[in-house]
């Protein structure tokens, strides 16, 4: 009778090498990591024109970072919708570490400015680094009888809604660092808004507009040369670029805080090995030569430090201008 067991036949060892290369290829696939990230060019889109204050920062930026990481790093202007095309790019881009945001003041606001985003600011991304803060000036023209923060609010308080600030469009840190001295100052100004900070400054310069709580970088030179007054900083603190000027708080608003700031994302579910690499590049990046001369010029802060540091640093902003934006019944066009 003959016997019902099968008979086993020992692999060959092209088999087992084939298995065992299927299972690596297969861990890797599970993981999404790299051994060798990088191992291609990385893209930081910038959901501004290029020529800005934000381009100008994700350029340095990526310069340093390319020298470390050994890889192209790449800008890709992506302006429009108040950030929201470019920043939905990523969104909607492979989580592998290779497209990244520069991501500004608007990741922040634009959840309470615009209901129907079509990503979830908090969901739709990864941190990478809190790559550095900034401030704005409060600066008029020189031939206004504003010398002080206390001079601006006496005529707003004495006239309500004579005086106009400008800004570089709704919701960016020029319109609502306004609104936020208006709310904690309680005083009266008109908003008038521009596209972009030029036409806003050229105003500015020539009267028709009286205030302004613009970037560091837009008005330095026109107040070096003595073409606008600055009054203070929006900064928590002084800033060694202004040391001189106060901040806003110590001019006469308490509680008074309006920063900028820069911080890099990857889009959610993205390797944490890569953003680890990442976190550790732009940590060595905004200690080089290179990007302390940014500082002088952009009036920066580097920081740099962990992602959660970028999360908790986002969350809190969105927080604080989201009650403003309400009370003040800001909407976009």
């Amino acid at each position: 009778m003959r016997s019902s067991r099968t008979r086993y036949v020992s692999p060959t060892a092209s088999v087992v090498a084939a298995l065992l290369t299927s299972l690596a290829v297969l861990s890797t696939a599970m993981t999404g990591a790299r051994a060798d990230y990088p191992d291609r060019t990385i893209k930081i889109v910038v959901p501004f024109a290029p020529g800005g204050g934000t381009d100008l920062v994700a350029r340095r930026l990526a310069d340093e970072m390319a020298k470390d990481l050994g890889q192209t790093v790449i800008i890709e202007n992506r302006p429009g919708g108040g950030t929201i095309i470019g920043t939905g790019a990523v969104a909607n881009s492979a989580p592998d570490g290779y497209t990244l945001l520069m991501a500004t003041f608007a990741h922040a606001v634009n959840p309470s400015l615009n209901a129907n985003l079509p990503f979830d600011t908090f969901k739709a991304f990864a941190p990478v680094a809190l790559v550095a803060r900034s401030f704005n000036i409060l600066v008029t023209h020189p031939k206004l009888p504003f010398r002080s923060v206390a001079d601006l609010i006496a005529v707003a308080k004495a006239e309500p809604g004579k005086l106009n600030f400008g800004s570089f469009g709704i919701g960016t840190s020029a319109h609502l660092a306004g609104e936020l001295f208006k709310n904690l100052a309680k005083v009266g100004m008109t908003h008038v808004t521009y596209r972009g900070s030029a036409p806003a400054i050229t105003d500015l310069l020539g009267g028709q507009i009286q205030v302004m709580f613009t970037t560091a970088a837009s008005v330095s030179g026109h107040i070096q040369g003595g073409q606008l007054r600055a009054l203070a900083v929006t900064s928590a603190e002084r800033s060694p670029v202004y040391p001189a000027l106060p901040t806003v708080a110590e001019a006469g608003v308490p509680g008074y805080v309006a920063e900028s700031w820069y911080g890099l994302y990857a889009p959610a579910g993205t390797p944490a090995d890569a953003i680890e690499r990442l976190n550790k590049s732009v940590a060595k990046a905004v200690l080089s030569d290179a990007f302390k001369k940014l500082q002088e010029i952009e009036g920066l802060t580097p920081v740099a430090g962990p992602p959660a540091e970028l999360d908790r640093y986002v969350r809190a902003e969105a927080e604080r201008w989201r009650n403003l934006i309400r009370d003040a019944k800001i909407k976009t066009e």
